[in-house]
């Protein structure tokens, strides 16, 4: 059980000299409690103190890192059961798999679509994490495991029950800190001692959560701190239920053998049905999702899932305040007016785009709202749209003196005239009318 926070202030030296950023060691201690402060944080703290308030200090879940460099993926470390608590802290992998079967030439082309395939949402790039190399028995995961490595810059993961053939895939591409899923009771001895050898992360593979905690257990005891679990459920129910049991058990009940991020392999030969059970573990806290290198249609949905989900709540995903061409511009292009609402700016940069016309547009800072929610809130306002204008000196910009207002706030027009002395013109409610709106208006399409 956690300790409360009169019981860590027991064990604290009490003196209360503020050294620690905080200034009682009562205070101290509550923000111990609460996951707000480091042990380490206290410089007059003993071993032995430090070995009774291992338990308060320690986070519920451990933070797995897997892969080296730029490009390592940091799972776990979660600490609330619902985003809007506070928030979830690192975002789900995503590993897409590569058999062992596949000829050399046909690896190194799926391996390179794998790391090319992006997508572009809200201004942010999305795809693929991780690399899952699936062995098939052929004895060719030592390979396959090179020409990955090689190939991609991405972090791998070793797919393989065979210890003798994860220990050979190791010894050629251990340096670069793969995933090692693969531990289950019939070999978790031999597999764990390869991980702790390499200093590689493991996941661990079971038929049921009992058997799971069996196995944290004895890979804790071998020397590993960097686990993932899969509890091996065989439907979606049961992947949920695991799921969300295992994130309950680890922050809610503080059971160490659990308080590991999870790992979900999906295994559904349909692409629709894997693309739902890949998104389902995206929602319900798997750490790591492992899928087939499905079509852009049935990936976009995952990724698109995934930057739902582990987008901070509190903080609006936002473009920066300013003027932003589209296409190239001239000094008698038109100026659309839009709020720094990520969402809102890229439908809006979308549609201008869609209409093949030139423009500029103007994103005004409102603290990442839409249009109508800083409306109401008072922070889309003529005056503000008018103090954008001189900030972000348009009139440097463009010749004439027109603005192009979002047609839900056609009420601003008199006053950001009476503001800004520039002409306004109401466009569409809609971004998608744009094109129909530079028509209307004589704006002539690029060829």
């Amino acid at each position: 059980m956690a300790l409360t926070a009169v019981e860590v202030y027991k064990n604290l030296p009490k003196t209360n000299c503020g050294d620690c950023g905080v200034p009682t060691c009562l205070a101290f201690a509550m923000k111990l409690v609460q996951k707000q402060a480091a042990l380490d944080a206290c410089p007059h703290v003993t071993d032995e103190m430090k070995a009774a308030l291992e338990g308060s200090s320690a986070p519920p879940m451990a933070t797995v890192t897997i892969g080296v460099g730029d490009c390592a993926l940091k799972v776990g470390g979660e600490t609330v059961l619902f985003r809007h608590e506070e928030t979830f802290r690192n975002p789900c992998g995503l590993a897409l798999r590569v058999h062992s079967s596949l000829a050399d030439e046909e690896i190194l082309q799926q391996v390179g679509k794998i790391e090319a395939a992006r997508y572009e949402r809200v201004g942010m790039s999305l795809g693929a994490d991780l690399i899952a190399v699936e062995d098939v028995g052929d004895g060719r995961l030592p390979t396959v495991a090179r020409l990955a490595a090689e190939g991609s810059s991405l972090p791998l993961v070793l797919v393989s029950t065979d210890a003798a053939a994860l220990g050979a895939a190791l010894e050629v591409c251990g340096d670069k800190r793969p995933l090692v899923y693969g531990a289950t009771p019939d070999n978790v001895g031999e597999v764990a001692a390869l991980a702790k050898q390499h200093d590689c992360p493991l996941a661990l593979r079971a038929s049921s959560l009992e058997e799971l905690v069996g196995l944290s257990e004895q890979a804790t005891a071998a020397g590993c701190s960097q686990l993932l679990l899969d509890s091996g459920a065989g439907t979606l129910a049961a992947m949920l239920n695991d799921q969300t049991t295992i994130r309950r058990a680890a922050l809610h009940k503080k059971f160490k053998p659990l308080g590991f991020p999870t790992l979900v392999n999906c295994t559904k030969t349909d692409p629709a049905q894997q693309m739902l059970e890949a998104i389902t573990a995206v929602a319900k806290y798997a750490a790591v999702v492992i899928m087939d290198w499905l079509p852009d249609e049935y990936l976009l949905p995952v990724v698109t899932a995934r930057l739902n989900v582990y987008s901070d709540p509190q903080k609006p995903i936002q473009v920066e305040p300013g003027v932003h061409a589209v296409g190239e511009p001239t000094a008698d292009s038109p100026v659309l007016v839009t709020t720094n609402f990520s969402l809102t700016y890229y439908l809006v940069e979308g549609d201008v785009m869609a209409a093949k016309t030139p423009a500029y547009i103007m994103a005004v800072d409102t603290k990442g709202t839409s249009v109508l929610t800083a409306w109401a809130a008072g922070d889309f306002t003529g005056e503000s749209i008018a103090a954008a204008v001189e900030q972000f000196r348009l009139a440097d910009k463009v010749s004439h003196r027109t603005l192009i207002l979002p047609g839900g706030v056609a009420v601003l027009k008199g006053k950001l005239e009476e503001s800004s002395g520039w002409q306004v013109l109401v466009g569409p409610r809609e971004s998608s009318g744009i094109t129909l709106f530079f028509r209307q208006q004589g704006f002539v399409p690029q060829q």
